[in-house]
């Protein structure tokens, strides 16, 4: 079966026993700050597992794309080097949310991969937890397995929780006997120590337990089914294959590789391993990209980064020296585009980004490869001969070298690196990465909104701005329920009915009032903390508010609107700037406020100001079009069939509002919006810049807000016109005569400066020193800027021939320092060590090269003892 026919077969299988297809969602976990990245069929259900959520069916099906990477799931260093191992790979998974349990799980799990699959059931054997008697009989005496192919292990192996805390049970796996040719002996020692002879196929979780913060376990009130089966591993099986990248998932892009880098493959030696490396991370980068991941050196961009380095540094070793993991995406689209369609308008977008974090790359790696020649040269001179821990982590985290490369290159020198330290900076740099990832900030504390989940409460903001009688069913103050609220607290209110539109999808919660014949309050902003309740941040004014009195609501209509204005405009600038830009443009984050709106998007160059002239004029033009803005409820699939752009990194219910602009824009969205685009009345954009990789951001204003921007940009230019003292029509050709002069007058300050330093160079305010025959040259000047003193340090370098230069000048209240080491000195003497040294008594920094280095610093008294700290520093190194 080719891997298509098992995802249709596995779905269909499900669909025919009652459960509902659910698409995959994104590799970026929605509202899960605990997830880096989707590892789990079973992660966009987490919320129903815990008892938060509830949909309209118990039982779904999926195919879920994952990335395992960090974490106790880290696949990464057994890539390429077993036949069963992924970054990226497919999970095919079953659910029950309290409907069918153990048995029923069991019988379709063996009715599928027996009937469907048709496996021989002489190769399947089965794995329990140790103290599962139920499941032991539901195999035993109901499927029909020996009692001798069953085997029973610990909690280590058979025994899943979802965290410290939450819901947890015993799992049962099924793997598959390649042959006793792989590997002989027993069974039950060969699966439980991993052996490559037996493939786990499919591993079913009996939810059945809740684990308290004691570690006690409780029944679960109703029991649920999670299980997971690997695509790539069911299709090698399936497809009678030893490896999984001899499936049809691998073999057309490693047949790519191959022509690529003019290997053959396999050979059975190393660069089999690179090969299935490179086949490997390409389809987890192209994912990720498609996702809306860009790179960068934290969180989720860092990952990806390092996926991209460490796919073209085993290039490198296959014989590439440029760029060429960008052509493979095309590949990797074309073996998954029937499962994965998006992929197919997100290409191109995908191999710019690819291809620009190669040549960021292949830069860093030569630049890498100077400092590693430095650091050798240290070790060289030190009675150690180790390149300490310290500077191996630099080469790997800004250079990106594998530590294996670092080993090679050093045994070449007969040196050795110090692995030890390295893995010391490897867990800080490790454990930074896992603070300072946006999600980790975004954890929040749901314990005390848990207990009011149970509340019904109607929420009718898209049909009212004001309820005259709702009634407070909760209050909480500083993090704990309260009874009541008094004059001049703040805290938070749960409401029976509200007209306050919760933040969420960008868009910001309302504000307003609430208010009684004896209490008012001011509601700051209102968020929905956990799915189905809605929270009001409350200020009161007067009076008292308690739990169970009824209040009367009144949203601000004033700000709503405006923030309405800005979200339907959020619409029309996303299908302009695909129509002018490409499909490639994805939304990739926003914020709606009523102040203004803020777009980032998927693009891989910043916008020209042609491209930004012509998304605000086809943004305009629509709104003069008064189109009307319509809605709909509908499923996920009928939304998408319909044309509806879809945000990747949204969470979608099971019902889905489509909102419409006329028959420019469809999008999947929750917002709050006018009823005519009309209404927007005017949009600007007011800036243009880079966020990340490959990521746009857009800022833009509208309605009262656009008027007030424009008449700021009046004033200002009647202020220049008074300034200039012409017209505003020669305002461009005044101030370009004037930038004309000033840039002339420049250019001969300049050469005045210069000619003052050839001078200088003959005068005897120069200091020529010898220490152990290098020679030491310092001067100080007054009023110099960097720029002329690099310039004067190149002259002085090629004068003296031989020797190490220190330059100084005091000008604007700035000290600037200049250090210049000459080529045949390096090997001892670095620049950019000496300047760090000198440029503290300057009160400042700086860095460079070993042969150039400068910096600054804010105290210009101190430049003669930072001459003297040279002579001294030089001395010690001679």
């Amino acid at each position: 079966m080719k891997a298509n026919e098992i995802r249709t077969a596995f779905l269909e299988f499900f669909e025919k026993r009652g459960h509902r297809i659910v698409p995959s969602s994104s590799l970026i976990p929605k509202d899960d700050p605990t997830l880096l990245f989707t590892n789990a069929g079973m992660n966009q259900f987490k919320n129903i597992f815990l008892g938060l959520e509830k949909r309209s069916y118990s039982r779904a099906a999926t195919v879920q794309k994952c990335l395992r990477v960090s974490g106790k799931h880290n696949d990464l260093e057994q890539v390429g080097r077993t036949p069963k191992h992924h970054t990226f790979f497919e999970m095919l998974g079953n659910f029950s949310f309290g409907d069918y349990f153990k048995r029923e799980a069991i019988s379709y799990a063996w009715e599928l991969v027996t009937d469907v699959f048709r496996l021989p059931k002489e190769r399947l054997y089965i794995t329990i937890y140790e103290e599962d008697e139920e499941a032991f009989n539901i195999w035993n005496k109901e499927i029909g397995i020996d009692s001798s192919k069953i085997f029973r292990f610990g909690k280590k192996d058979n025994f899943w929780a979802m965290g410290e805390t939450g819901p947890c049970g015993p799992c049962s796996e099924i793997h598959y006997d390649l042959g006793e040719d792989i590997e002989s002996g027993s069974p039950y020692e060969l699966i439980e120590r991993g052996s490559d002879r037996f493939v786990e196929l499919w591993n079913l979780v009996f939810m059945e337990k809740f684990q308290d913060e004691s570690g006690q376990l409780h029944p679960l009130p109703r029991p649920s089914i999670d299980t997971g089966m690997g695509l790539e591993r069911m299709a090698a099986v399936l497809q009678g294959k030893r490896s999984n990248f001899d499936t049809d998932l691998f073999t057309p892009l490693i047949q790519a590789i191959c022509q690529e880098t003019s290997q053959e493959y396999p050979l059975g030696g190393e660069t089999d391993v690179y090969i299935r490396i490179i086949a490997d991370h390409i389809r987890a980068i192209t994912f990720l990209i498609g996702d809306g991941v860009n790179p960068s050196n934290e969180g989720r961009g860092y990952v990806l980064r390092r996926l991209i380095r460490r796919a073209y540094r085993r290039g490198n070793l296959l014989g590439l020296d440029k760029p060429f993991l960008y052509r493979l995406a095309s590949t990797v689209v074309d073996i998954m585009k029937d499962a994965y369609p998006e992929l197919l308008s997100s290409l191109s977008y995908i191999s710019r980004v690819c291809l620009a974090e190669e040549e960021r790359f292949a830069y860093t790696l030569n630049s890498g490869l100077r400092y590693f020649e430095q650091y050798a040269e240290e070790a060289l001179a030190s009675n150690t001969r180790i390149i300490p821990g310290d500077k191996v982590f630099k080469l790997y985290d800004t250079f990106g070298f594998p530590v294996d490369l670092c080993q090679e290159l050093a045994r070449e020198k007969n040196l050795e690196i110090d692995e030890a330290g390295f893995q010391k900076e490897l867990e800080v740099q490790r454990e930074r990465a896992r603070q300072s990832w946006e999600g980790e900030a975004r954890i929040k504390e749901k314990s005390v909104y848990q207990n009011y989940k149970h509340l019904k409460i109607t929420p009718v903001f898209y049909e009212k701005e004001e309820v005259e009688e709702t009634e407070v069913l909760a209050l909480i103050k500083n993090g704990e329920p309260a009874d009541s609220l008094k004059e001049g607290e703040s805290g938070e209110v749960i409401l029976s009915i509200t007209p306050f539109y919760a933040e969420s999808g960008g868009q910001v919660g309302d504000s307003g009032i609430l208010k009684s014949s004896n209490f008012s309050g001011l509601v700051e902003n209102t968020f929905t903390p956990i799915p189905g309740l809605i929270v009001h941040n409350l200020k009161v004014l007067t009076g008292e508010l308690k739990v169970g009195q009824t209040v009367e609501a009144v949203v601000d209509s004033v700000r709503r609107r405006a923030i309405s204005r800005n979200h339907t405009a959020t619409h029309l600038l996303h299908a302009s700037l695909r129509q002018i830009l490409g499909d490639h443009v994805r939304q990739s984050g926003s914020l709606v406020s009523h102040r203004r709106l803020r777009f980032d998007f998927t693009h891989f160059a910043a916008l020209t100001e042609d491209e930004i002239r012509k998304v605000e004029q086809l943004v305009n033009e629509k709104i003069r079009e008064n189109l009307p803005v319509t809605t709909k409820i509908t499923t996920l699939e009928e939304g998408i069939a319909e044309g509806a752009m879809a945000i990747f990194e949204e969470k979608y219910g099971e019902k889905v509002r489509l909102v419409r602009v006329g028959d420019f824009s469809k999008e999947l969205c929750g917002g709050i919006h006018v009823r005519n685009s009309g209404e927007i009345g005017f949009f600007k954009i007011v800036s243009e810049s880079s966020i990340a990789a490959g990521l746009r951001r857009v800022e833009a204003v509208t309605g009262e807000e656009a008027f007030n921007y424009v008449e700021e940009l009046e004033k200002n230019l009647r202020e220049l016109e008074r300034l200039f003292k012409v017209s505003r029509k020669e305002l461009l050709t005044r101030a370009e005569k004037l930038l004309k002069n000033l840039e002339e007058k420049e250019e001969e300050i300049r050469r005045l400066k210069q000619k003052l330093l050839h001078q200088a160079g003959q005068s005897p305010e120069m200091t020529v020193k010898e220490i152990k025959g290098v020679k030491f040259v310092t001067q100080k000047f007054e009023g110099i800027d960097i720029e002329a003193l690099r310039n004067y340090a190149d002259l002085l370098k090629q004068k003296i021939g031989s020797g190490v230069i220190v330059l100084a000048s005091a000008a604007d209240g700035r000290a600037f320092l200049v250090v210049a080491v000459t080529s045949d000195l390096i090997g001892k003497i670095q620049a950019n060590r000496l300047i760090k040294d000198i440029a503290q008594v300057v009160g400042g920094g700086g860095g460079g090269r070993p042969d150039f280095a400068q910096a600054g610093g804010t105290r210009p008294e101190n430049i003669d003892q930072a001459l003297e700290k040279g002579f001294d520093l030089l001395q010690k190194l001679l």
